[in-house]
């Protein structure tokens, strides 16, 4: 190096050559156990496990999806919080707010089956689940008359369920009446999910994560917020059109979400 700081070629080559193996040695790796465990199947794991089984027993699932331009949603989203930062609305609340109107557009999505008196059940009530990661595992609490709510009410309410389903608190009735989940699995840095159906719900969302990527806008290319929507629908409910015209008002909503004002 030179007397004053300064770093020379040579100073480089000699560290990238310390840094390589000897000839016969191997790079130093961390060290990893591996053993043969039983886990057992039971408390909430059971649960989920036993109600996912049945969904795919039972439900003929299909699945489509559509890539978006989240960038406007995004925008909303931090205009509210300049404006109102007091009121919290974040991402999760925004698709909530979207998946409510349009599953009063399309209430196919929003029903059941009842197998027993081979019947469509469509609800003249929104009860939204979303997914929600915890200590003990994956659970999905549910607002009760979503469509009942402002978006700011839908804000605090998602906040209120989380707050419960972290700490342990969250009371079993609080888990269970859905008639359509929310699944925000972009949190987990993943793009796109095929997700089975919470029994005996018709219909789920997925949301995988918004990231740079280029797009075609007026026929120029641009870096914009990208994400990706799948929708996993029961079969029995509705056919695509159902479910595609549900996905791309949607998705219409995420790329302009004055969309909603148009509408309302």
């Amino acid at each position: 190096a030179w007397p004053h700081g300064g770093i020379l070629r040579r100073d480089v080559e000699q560290a990238i050559a310390a840094a390589r193996p000897t000839p016969g040695e191997s790079p130093a790796a961390p060290a990893r156990t591996l053993r043969d465990e039983r886990i057992p199947l039971r408390g909430l794991r059971r649960t989920v496990a036993d109600k996912l089984s049945r969904s795919r027993r039972e439900i003929p699932d299909a699945t489509t999806w559509v890539d978006v331009d989240a960038t406007g949603l995004l925008d909303a989203k931090n205009a509210l919080g300049r404006v109102r930062p007091d009121l919290g609305i974040g991402l999760l609340a925004l698709l909530a707010r979207i998946c409510v109107d349009g599953l009063t557009r399309y209430p196919e999505l929003n029903s059941s089956v009842d197998t027993d008196r081979a019947e469509i059940v469509r609800h003249g009530h929104i009860n939204l689940g979303f997914a929600a990661q915890t200590d003990r595992g994956l659970v999905v609490p549910v607002v009760r008359d979503a469509h009942l709510m402002t978006t700011a009410r839908l804000a605090a309410e998602l906040t209120r369920l989380t707050g419960l389903a972290r700490s342990g608190r969250l009371p079993p009735g609080d888990l269970t009446g859905g008639t359509f989940t929310l699944n925000n699995y972009g949190v987990f840095g993943v793009d796109g999910s095929t997700p089975i159906i919470n029994h005996p719900e018709a219909a789920l969302l997925g949301v995988g994560r918004i990231i740079d990527r280029s797009w075609v806008v007026d026929g120029t290319v641009m870096a914009r917020k990208v994400a990706q929507l799948s929708l996993t629908f029961d079969h029995r409910v509705c056919d695509g059109g159902a479910a595609g015209g549900f996905l791309r008002y949607v998705a219409d909503c995420v790329e302009n979400p004055a969309v909603l004002l148009a509408h309302a």
